[in-house]
């Protein structure tokens, strides 16, 4: 079974313009790709980069096609415009691996025009994400049939977890034999508990209080107002650190704003920070933290929790979707059960999750020893079965058995 010599990458995020979970794990396969194959990426934005083994083009968008009339297509239209533009040369690579379902149709596009075979990974599945059309508007549906398209005509689907592999079965017509799960990964050399603590005073974090922290983007999905209702049932002397940026939706961004000033005006110590911290910041806020919580009502698999464990740091979080494939439950955390609603894809009794989550994080926080012990196994665990070179032998490994079949 032949290696293929270079593989091509499409997808949206990619260093510097990366906002989440996807971002991160192309950035760290793609680096550890390159030390076996030369690895092209093609992305949205600006970026040139040319090392012996890994290039990297962004895309700008296309002016005439990425502003439409109702500004909430403009997420759709702008993936549209450049997947022309990312597929209208042959790619570098024997076979073609996209990112989210912002490249999928590309990907299915350069099968089609270049006849390279597709793999595709599952970050997360619009079906499963209906809050995107009070952001997308009518455009839901365009970026539900682009991601249907390029996940229907791969030749791989890689799910990022089991659940995810199970979500894909049942929501599209594909063969089992075509879905593998691969897991996220991390590097425990760049996250690792640190002993800084200039960023938590910078912030306004007592770091003689414990404290609960959240790092996420303002989405549905993150269930960040599941946990601002889980406040008020915390003991008052745990402060609450939450890293949020941008909303994806002005009302998501009202109602977390109107939630936290509730919050602020009636106890000490919820604090709110409003961007996208630098990696060394996060470290400190992480290796700090008493409990990291992961609010989830939808989660493929949950990358930010593997950032926490690497820093020694226990975690509560939702058992929902591919989290419990990461977090073991009162081995490196605590996970809370919660159940969605099939149709609204909301938590059925919204309270009792919320209560739920406060009551993890009080009983993780009055036991010190109980922490340390959590906190040591999910470090552990992150170095035996979550490094990034072993994920990428795992995917390179897919790439022969696409390559092979597509050659019978």
């Amino acid at each position: 079974m032949s290696t293929p010599g270079a593989v091509t990458f499409f997808t949206n995020e990619y260093p510097p313009h990366v906002y989440g979970g996807a971002g991160v794990h192309v950035a760290e396969l793609t680096r550890a790709l390159s030390r076996l194959l030369t690895v092209e990426v093609r992305c949205f934005g600006d970026q040139q980069l040319e090392t012996e083994r890994l290039r990297v083009r962004g895309y700008p968008a296309w002016e005439a096609v990425a502003r439409p009339a109702d500004p909430r297509f403009a997420g759709a239209f702008d993936a549209l415009s450049r997947t022309l533009l990312m597929v209208k040369d042959r790619p570098l690579g024997e076979l073609v691996h996209c990112h989210t379902w912002y490249t999928d149709l590309a990907g299915f596009l350069a099968k089609l025009l270049w006849e390279t075979p597709l793999v595709v990974t599952i970050h997360s599945l619009e079906p499963l994400r209906p809050w995107k059309a009070e952001q997308l508007g009518a455009a839901y549906r365009v970026s539900s049939w682009m991601e249907r398209t390029g996940i229907e005509h791969a030749d791989a689907v890689i799910a990022v977890s089991a659940a995810t592999r199970a979500d894909v079965l049942r929501l599209f017509a594909v063969a089992p034999e075509r879905v593998h799960v691969i897991h996220n990964g991390i590097d425990p050399t760049v996250y690792h508990k640190v002993e800084e603590t200039a960023a938590l005073m910078r912030y306004g974090v007592d770091p003689g209080r414990p404290y609960v922290l959240f790092v996420g983007r303002m989405t549905r999905q993150k269930g960040l107002p599941y946990l601002l209702d889980a406040v008020p049932y915390l003991d008052p002397g745990i402060q609450v650190v939450l890293c949020a940026g941008k909303p994806d939706t002005p009302e998501i961004g009202q109602e977390v704003a109107s939630k936290v000033a509730a919050l602020q005006a009636t106890r000490p110590g919820v604090i709110w920070i409003q961007a996208m911290l630098p990696r060394e910041e996060l470290l400190q806020l992480y290796s700090h933290a008493a409990v990291f919580c992961c609010p989830s009502i939808y989660e493929p698999f949950g990358l930010i929790n593997l950032e926490a464990m690497a820093c020694e740091v226990p975690v509560v979080a939702s058992a929902v979707g591919g989290i419990p494939e990461v977090v073991v439950d009162g081995e490196t955390g605590i996970l809370v059960p919660v159940t969605i609603d099939p149709d609204t894809l909301t938590p059925v009794d919204p309270d009792g999750f919320a209560r739920g989550l406060a009551e993890a994080i009080n009983r993780l926080v009055v036991d010190s020893t109980l922490r340390r012990q959590m906190g040591q196994r999910g470090r552990r665990r992150v170095e035996e079965q979550f490094s990034w070179d072993a994920i990428a032998r795992q995917t390179l490994a897919l790439y022969r058995q696409v390559l092979a079949g597509a050659r019978r």
